[in-house]
């Protein structure tokens, strides 16, 4: 009996037809995730303490834990699943300071935040406790601290007008036409930039410093930390970053391998923290990019998205040290204006959010600007202050069984 003909393709005769979709949405997904954003992660850990060096440890570090947690939960699960690094946990740090203890507390503060994903998986309870934080006061402190960083690019106009001009420029021009790509061509123009200034100065790069490695750090642990930076950075990332994430993924039909995914976040985390990597966490708005139609037609086989991108994100990291030292480089001023950028459709959200429901906006609106006014007290940042107001004021504001909303009701 002859053999039936291979089925052919539009590559030629009798080969076997492949669809090459989900491999290039999985490449998008890390670029995107990457580019739109590793800008914040720099301010934030410099802003908490690092020197440039150890920086670009914390981008390595949280750059090749994503990578790998991608890999191992996409093949596991065969679900599009997608990391990221926590974004609104770097925009927090942006805004938190250097801590008492400087660096080695800060990376306390990320070792605690790991501890916490990784019992988000083991105990329930705490997924449950987390559950019972009003999403309003979460979203409002999170745009509390995301303000000062989002101002960034329009401060910068007054002091560095040239460089930070075509910047914006390119962005608004992106957002028109290219909207998932405005801040990463932003970026690109950014460090087009800088390179041709530091050209113009004559300021090469040291060749030691283009290439990518972990720095430790030993962590020191303190009550302020934990209060000032592990907690705020658990909370802020579970609210904007790990419940949205199973949200997306649940749109296009796909179920969340929850506890794995908080325990691989969690066991990241901690693994990253002595090399100052913050958080990571599960993908949210990068995450469509891999479980949606873009990653083919065939449901079945766009977990192979996920795990492209997760490869695609160990190729990346070989590129952190060589961007980390070009941004050095730049004016001041200018990186936080790129990751303001990157951040004002996250600040649009988050406020909507916190202020959605007209009938509790005051306890949402004293959490955001409690947030935003940047307060240190006994040593501890105002993400924590702003979330304890607000669940104060909206306890204290909270109707009373039998009031004038039951009388209403009854």
């Amino acid at each position: 009996m002859p053999k039936s003909p291979a089925p052919a393709t539009s590559a030629g005769p009798g080969l076997v037809r492949t669809d090459s979709r989900p491999v290039i949405a999985g490449i998008v997904t890390a670029l995107v995730g990457f580019t739109s954003s590793f800008a914040v992660v720099l301010a934030g850990l410099t802003a908490v303490g690092a020197n440039p060096a150890q920086a670009a440890s914390g981008l390595l570090a949280v750059t090749l834990t994503v990578g790998l947690g991608v890999l191992f939960l996409s093949w596991r699960s065969r679900v599009p699943v997608t990391l990221a690094w926590s974004t609104p946990g770097a925009a927090l740090l942006a805004a938190s300071g250097v801590p008492d203890g400087g660096w080695p507390a800060a990376v306390g503060g990320f070792l605690g935040a790991g501890l916490l994903l990784a019992l988000t998986g083991l105990v329930p309870a705490l997924g449950r406790l987390m559950a019972r934080i009003p999403p309003s006061l979460a979203q409002a402190m999170l745009a509390g601290v995301l303000l000062q960083l989002c101002l960034a690019p329009f401060k910068a106009l007054g002091s560095v007008p040239l460089f930070v001009a075509p910047v914006i420029l390119c962005w608004l021009l992106m957002m028109k036409f290219a909207p998932r790509w405005a801040v990463p061509a932003a970026l690109l123009v950014a460090l087009g930039v800088i390179g041709v200034s530091l050209a113009s100065a004559g300021t090469p790069a040291a060749p030691a410093a283009l290439v990518p490695a972990l720095a430790w750090t030993m962590p020191t642990f303190s009550v302020q930390a934990m209060a000032g930076i592990a907690v705020p950075l658990f909370v802020v990332t579970m609210a904007s970053q790990n419940i949205p994430g199973v949200a997306v993924l649940r749109s296009f039909g796909y179920e969340t391998p929850w506890r794995p995914a908080m325990l691989v976040s969690g066991a990241g985390t901690l693994a990253g923290a002595p090399f100052g990597g913050h958080a990571i966490n599960l993908a949210a708005l990068s995450a469509a990019l891999a479980a949606g139609e873009e990653a083919g037609a065939d449901r079945s086989r766009r977990w192979i998205a996920g795990f492209t991108s997760g490869a695609a994100y160990l190729v990346l990291a070989a590129f952190s040290a060589a961007l980390v030292s070009l941004v050095s480089k730049a004016p001041a001023g200018m990186l936080e204006a790129v990751a303001g950028l990157a951040l004002l459709g996250t600040l649009a959200s988050a406020a909507s959010a916190a202020l959605a429901d007209a009938e509790d906006r005051i306890a949402p609106a004293v959490t955001f600007l409690m947030a935003a006014s940047g307060l240190v007290f006994g040593g501890i940042g105002s993400a924590f202050w702003a979330l304890l107001a607000g669940l104060v004021v909206r306890l204290v504001l909270q109707p009373r069984p039998g009031g004038r909303a039951g009388r209403k009701s009854a």
